[in-house]
């Protein structure tokens, strides 16, 4: 008899105890109480979708909150460790100041942030890149995207299965192979941008390295609007069941937005125009 028909006959209603069971069936009693490593990847999953769908539409919620929609309105049940957990694993949290912040990691370099106060007046000059989470049939992926502060541009972008830095540098590498090397280029101070690889990078072909103040989303509101508008516009409203179609579904978003979507701000130019003519208001970072 196998271990898994073995641990089929355990049973917690038996009139032998789960200790007796154990001893005569020759397994560890703990089997009874056992759970299959899948369904538990598959309710993490569901949460961790649920949690990017609540957070990109109320961002300023936090774990007690985000609780009460997964239990009462998604009907998740979810504790707060969970939630805090996957909150961790895919780098959000809520987007309001904090008194008590963490201390930073010591290993790492935070560089200041460069834009307060900055009027930006011309395509290139700043750009802005972070990483989001996004759903994806049963499992998800991370994208990186950066976008050209002025133009509001799209200029690179990358998906990973993994949250490091070798996405970031994809993205950004590409993105000054077709466009040219900006001046600057602001992030959070996640452990992805504050990398060496990534900082060295960045050093090395003499681009200044702009960081968010800690808990300051507003300093990066550029990109963390575009994700918004992605998930909203796109990925909440499609089914994207493996990698190729998420993939061949953010390109496409990305031409249309790039080259269709007109703006306000810009007098109603697509981004494509205004990052290659330079003709619209110049901009003045918070």
């Amino acid at each position: 008899m196998d271990l898994i028909t073995k641990r089929g006959l355990l049973s917690v209603h038996s009139k032998l105890s789960v200790t007796r069971q154990s001893e005569l069936l020759g397994v560890n009693r703990t089997s009874i109480y056992y759970v299959p490593v899948e369904k538990d990847l598959k309710h993490e999953n569901k949460v961790k979708e649920r949690l990017d769908y609540w957070h990109t539409k109320m961002p300023y919620m936090g774990v007690r909150k985000l609780r009460i929609k997964l239990n009462i309105e998604d009907g998740i049940e979810a504790g707060r460790r969970l939630i805090k957990r996957c909150m961790d694993e895919m780098g959000i949290y809520a987007v309001y100041p904090k008194p008590n912040l963490s201390k930073r990691n010591q290993k790492h370099k935070v560089y200041p942030y460069l834009l307060r106060n900055l009027v930006i007046a011309r395509s290139n000059q700043v750009w802005a890149v972070d990483i989001t989470y996004i759903k994806m049939g049963r499992s998800h992926m991370y994208m990186t995207a950066v976008i050209d502060w002025y133009s509001r541009y799209i200029v690179g972008w990358a998906l990973s299965d993994t949250l490091d830095t070798a996405p970031v540098l994809d993205a950004v590498t590409s993105a000054i192979g077709k466009y040219g090397k900006p001046e600057i280029i602001n992030s959070d101070q996640g452990s992805q941008f504050t990398s060496v690889e990534y900082t060295d990078y960045l050093k090395n072909n003499h681009i200044k390295q702009s960081m968010d103040g800690k808990a300051r989303w507003v300093d990066n509101v550029i990109i963390e609007r575009w994700f918004r508008s992605l998930k909203t516009e796109y990925i909440y409203t499609n089914e994207l069941e493996t990698p190729r179609k998420l993939r061949a579904g953010i390109a496409g978003y990305v031409i249309e937005y790039n080259h269709e979507r007109p703006h306000q701000s810009h007098g109603y130019q697509v981004p494509y125009d205004v990052f290659n003519n330079g003709k619209c208001a110049s901009v003045k970072a918070a």
